[in-house]
């Protein structure tokens, strides 16, 4: 089925909003720290493993090509925010985790944005439908088919 203009819209506009929250929260949770959004977005995809992800991976995952995110890895661990090293499996390929330092980082900016949304939702008058929070599940859901 597919969805109408109206939802496709507001779920555009919620994305743009998040987009705004996440950048004041870059700014906020550790303004010694300047982030780029992709290299935001690339400490939060290494942060969703245990053993690392491959570059490959994450770059599939922030939409950008491999040798772009190459390089970017490079930059973040120059910084120590990661360690990439040859995947032990297959030597041609490159792993990559975060350093305690890139996770304090990266749990730092996650907080403050809930703390910003938190802080959003809390002007409006009324709880948040249950309808609303499956409706908001399920999308979300859709969304990372795409990463």
């Amino acid at each position: 089925m597919r969805p109408s203009n109206r939802v496709v819209t507001a779920i555009e506009r919620l994305m743009v909003e998040s987009v705004g929250i996440t950048t004041i929260a870059l700014g906020q949770a550790s303004p010694d720290v300047e982030l780029s959004f992709p290299q935001w977005r690339a400490l939060v995809v290494v942060g969703s493993t245990h053993d690392g992800i491959r570059v490959g991976e994450i770059a599939g995952r922030i939409g950008s090509a491999v040798p772009t995110t190459s390089r970017l890895v490079r930059r973040l661990e120059r910084r120590g925010l990661v360690t990439a090293e040859r995947d032990e499996a297959d030597r041609r390929a490159t792993r990559v985790r975060l350093t305690p330092l890139g996770e304090a980082i990266r749990v730092a900016l996650v907080d403050r944005r809930r703390e910003l949304v938190r802080a959003a939702l809390a002007r409006r008058a009324g709880p948040l439908s249950t309808d609303l929070l499956t409706g908001l599940a399920e999308i979300s859901e859709a969304l990372q088919r795409f990463e």
